[in-house]
């Protein structure tokens, strides 16, 4: 994984997350997801394309079940968009990375 992805878990989720000064990209995934992998080079890209203007964070949903549950995530992957410590975007499944980036210039443009 990029050395551009944060690993985020239960405890760091309202630190690296909900009190980040630039808004966050949280892909919720999980190891057997094969949807999940299939999105993960595209989420890497996105990354290193918006490092220094948007942090990339990941949430495995089977080791962070607190998260996972408290914004209701039902399908993986979910990518969610934060801004301001709330939510801004959500994206479900497995997308290409023009409707990602369209999201994120939404987000930066606002």
């Amino acid at each position: 994984m990029s050395e551009a992805i944060l690993q985020v878990s239960d405890s760091t989720f309202d630190a690296e997350v909900l009190k980040s000064n630039v808004p966050v990209l949280v892909d919720f995934w999980a190891e057997w997801c094969g949807p999940c992998r299939m999105v993960a080079p595209v989420v890497e890209e996105i990354a290193r394309q918006y490092q220094g203007k948007v942090k990339v964070a990941k949430v495995d949903v089977d080791q962070n079940q607190r998260v996972a549950s408290q914004y209701r995530i039902q399908s993986i992957p979910s990518l969610y968009v934060f801004k301001g410590g709330k939510v801004v975007h959500t994206i479900v499944g497995a997308v290409g990375k023009n409707q990602i980036a369209s999201a994120l210039d939404t987000v930066l443009a606002a």
